[in-house]
């Protein structure tokens, strides 16, 4: 059945961000002080029914807990011995707080927390950087190099102030679990950008928090660097007794506070809150020098002349008789510091070459933009911990009024698309972030793939978007923030689970790494397999072998075309009259990839098909090129389309309307001027191609050619910047979807789909038959485009992004967009897998 649609889409927290702004300014998140600008501020699988039946006959008591928030029924697979001990340990510290422009914390629920927050001075007022934000205007910042353990090195660009943090860890004899960690920070501005109201010196604020509420003891209350080094000091049950140090060569004045707060998502307000108290009481932009009872938030404010260095080092297990503190601070500040940094500089380029060989395929920017893509997708993965709100329009035994209820208490460790506007998990992206960090660090791909897994509920649901913790959710409007358990989202883990797979078979892994990620899949799975079963169940369509996505509106008045924003793709066209009759091409050809991975797994494991868990005879059936045509080829167009009920006379019309209280508005409504039939939805773009990235297409079948033209065809999807989302021919191409939605996936460029689309290119050149030299071409041509486009745009604006637009090639969108535009280093390397 089609519900009301998710409202958790991008597009829609995309154009509900002005109203999320303006309530932000009155809002509890923090007050409108007058010296600070805050508003910147067919197939059924026996096991997984077995298991179901197993857990529900065995849990009398807790059989009233809804199966929509019943975790599924199995070991988790981040309990694996390979994600214990010194793995663990080894990512336990990190700067997996991405939402804010540094941040570091423990990959645990209560963690201790630190942070970096400075002040720039525009039009007379004060404002304070901590959340990455794009109304900041920074010039750049991200990381530029990061090892995803235990180094980093960032920019950070600010009307001229450059700020450089370098983050490092370190685990010797006598510290803690976990081991010490230390953050540079160096301030340097560009005098020629500099403005004389911004002042003679940077003023940083550094802060430790502790989300379990331990008291934060400071070191004394007249601080100097000179004298002492440490500032607080403290203890935890993890790491046991803890010491932070400030150290630096150059002049600096410090000042602090403490607060007593439960709340951390918004440290920055009781900064700027004591910053105003301050100002109306002693006309100085100084914080109090004072501390609440029992503070477990300390803030450092380090003030200095430009350009200067400090060196920040949190120690932990100071409680141990080999601690050797004194000796451990040295080693992580200053020239040891220096050195360290500079070896951990040194090994992530040669890493990098090792992994990708670019030396000798892209020239020196380019390289610099690989670096980056994967040095900021590393740099940006997070660890959150929450429970997800899901949306139910029926809940026995609850309150009509509630309208969704809480999952299960989780963490989840993920990379993240965006820092500044989608700072935490999304499903479909996450896949494609795992082709690259697989190929960096397959221990690290394995366990962020093994937490997404261990959401799973007992029918094999994930959600799709992962709004956890006080710091996620303010940041996502609250209509946006439930998720609807009957729609899904494109199953892209088995992108990176098919590569991995084609890795081993291959011998691209040591005997070590071939080992755990046999047992890795072994118990992923009954997971895997219920996630393929709930998708082959409840997204199946009326004819065997089609699909289609739950989740339209089918009663919407406001949608020219209602969006399909579970498939990923949200405004791109689909039929216009939402119904079970529907067919998507796209979810059949996801349907193939997951059903040929599961039968990979099988192969690698050497597991017998049982009767109903035959993958190789639905790979088979998704297969059957005849029977692809017959539901979805449309020899007039040469092309792929969905199927449904549909017209082509549908638009946007403003309409009188009254209020119930004899008003008039006029509102822009969906007037359809013919009646809908079923049939082919004849709208070309990046869904049309499905069949040609999942290789389907026989490689001497004159259908292919027909593909190969439209790819390269200027009036339809070639531009000089990468193939356009849509098609220029379109009705819709380039169209509002709603009064307030601006086209999304209408005719923009994106990389996750160009890099799909040029894998396949890549393999139709390999492949002998009458269009292999023209596939050749084709790919050449829109390689050097996407490689291009996206080094001159990182270079005029030092950022990747969302999309790029498809006139003139311009980034678009979110930035810094460093999720699946990170693709773009692997379209450097060549390096496509067998996707």
């Amino acid at each position: 059945m089609t519900g009301n649609g998710r409202r958790t889409t991008r597009s829609g927290e995309r154009s509900s961000s002005e109203r999320l702004n303006r309530h932000r300014e009155r809002s509890k998140y923090g007050s409108f002080i007058p010296m600070f600008n805050n508003g910147n501020f067919k197939v059924g699988f026996g096991i997984v029914l077995f298991l179901s039946h197993y857990y529900l006959a065995n849990s009398a008591a807790e059989d009233r807990i809804p199966r929509v928030v019943t975790p599924f029924p199995a070991p988790k697979i981040t309990d694996l011995p390979q994600f214990e001990g010194e793995h663990k340990e080894s990512l336990y510290w990190g700067t997996y707080r991405p939402q804010v422009y540094l941040g570091i914390r423990a990959r645990t629920p209560k963690s201790l927390i630190a942070g970096l927050m400075w002040i720039v001075v525009k039009d007379g007022r004060y404002h304070l950087r901590h959340v990455c934000k794009h109304e900041d205007n920074l010039s750049t910042y991200g990381w530029t190099k990061h090892n995803g353990r235990d180094f980093g090195h960032q920019v950070l660009v600010d009307h001229g102030m450059a700020i450089t943090t370098g983050f490092l860890k370190s685990k010797v004899e006598g510290s803690g679990y976990g081991g010490d960690w230390a953050v540079r920070i160096n301030v340097q501005i560009d005098k020629s950008k500099w403005n004389v109201e911004f002042g003679r010196g940077a003023q940083l604020f550094f802060y430790l928090a502790d989300e379990a509420g331990n008291a934060l003891n400071l070191s004394r209350k007249n601080l100097n660097v000179h004298t002492d080094s440490l500032v607080a000091s403290g203890s935890r049950e993890d790491i046991g007794d803890w010491q932070l140090h400030l150290k630096s060569m150059d002049d600096l004045e410090l000042h602090y506070s403490g607060f007593h707060t439960p709340h951390f998502h918004n440290l920055s307000n009781l900064v700027e809150e004591n910053l105003a108290s301050q100002i109306r009481k002693h006309a100085r932009l100084l914080l109090s020098d004072s501390s609440d009872d029992s503070p477990n938030v300390l803030v450092f404010q380090i003030i200095g002349g430009f350009p200067f260095t400090t060196d920040i080092v949190l120690i932990s297990g100071t409680d141990l008789e080999t601690s050797r503190e004194e000796e451990r601070v040295s080693m992580l500040t200053g020239t040891s510091l220096s050195n360290k940094l500079k070896y951990k500089e040194q090994e992530f380029d040669e890493k990098f070459e090792k992994i990708f060989n670019l030396a000798e395929k892209v020239d020196s920017e380019a390289l610099s933009v690989g670096k980056a893509a994967v040095g900021n997708l590393l740099g940006g993965i997070g660890y959150f911990y929450g429970q997800s709100k899901i949306a139910l329009s029926r809940i026995l035994n609850l309150r009509e009024h509630v309208s969704y209820m809480s999952y299960w208490s989780a963490e989840l460790y993920t990379a993240v698309p965006s820092r500044s506007f989608f700072p935490r998990g999304f499903l479909w992206d996450e896949g494609f972030h795992q082709l690259i960090i697989w190929r960096w660090d397959i221990h690290i791909s394995l366990d962020i793939i093994g937490h997404w897994l261990d959401l799973m509920n007992v029918d094999g649901w994930i959600p799709r978007e992962q709004i956890l913790g006080a710091e996620a959710l303010s940041r996502v409007p609250e209509e946006f923030v439930p998720q609807h358990p009957t729609n899904g989202n494109p199953p892209t883990l088995f992108l990176a689970l098919n590569d991995i797979i084609n890795g081993v078979k291959n011998n691209e892994f040591t005997a070590m790494d071939r080992s755990e990620i046999s047992l890795f899949l072994e118990r992923a799975f009954v997971r895997l397999e219920a996630w393929f079963h709930w998708f082959n169940t409840t997204q199946s369509g009326k004819q065997m072998g089609s699909y289609y996505w739950h989740g339209r509106d089918d009663r919407t008045m406001r949608e020219v075309n209602p969006k399909t924003l579970s498939s990923g793709l949200d405004d791109y066209p689909r039929a216009s009259h939402p119904s079970e009759d529907e067919r998507h091409l796209d979810l059949r050809c996801w349907m193939l990839l997951a059903a040929d991975c599961m039968h990979s797994i099988q192969e690698l494991l050497d597991m017998e098909s049982k009767p109903g868990m035959d993958y190789g005879s639905t790979v088979k059936l998704l297969l059957d090129f005849e029977l692809l045509n017959q539901m979805h080829f449309d020899d007039a167009y040469g092309a792929y389309f969905d199927f449904g009920n549909h017209t082509e006379k549908v638009q946007l019309k403003w309409k009188e309307l009254e209020d119930g209280q004899n008003y008039a508005t006029r509102q822009l409504l969906r007037d359809v001027m013919d009646m809908p039939v079923l049939r082919l939805v004849p709208h070309i773009g990046y869904v049309s191609l499905f069949p040609f990235m999942g290789r389907i297409i026989p490689s001497g079948s004159r259908i292919l050619e027909k593909q190969l033209e439209l790819i390269s065809n200027r009036s339809l999807l070639w531009t000089n910047y990468g193939l356009r989302s849509l098609a220029k021919t379109s009705s819709l191409y380039m169209k509002h979807n709603t009064e307030h939605d601006p086209p999304y996936w209408r005719g923009p460029v994106w990389i996750n789909m160009n890099y799909r689309i040029l894998s396949a290119l890549h393999h139709y050149s390999k492949e002998n038959g009458p269009y292999q030299e023209k596939a050749k071409a084709i790919y050449e041509e829109l390689r050097s485009n996407l490689i291009r486009n996206i080094v001159r745009n990182y270079q005029q604006t030092g950022f990747l992004w969302e999309q790029y637009e498809q006139t003139k090639g311009k980034g678009k969108g979110a930035h810094p967009f460093t999720g699946w535009t990170s693709l773009v280093v692997l379209i450097m390397a060549e390096a496509y897998g067998n996707i």
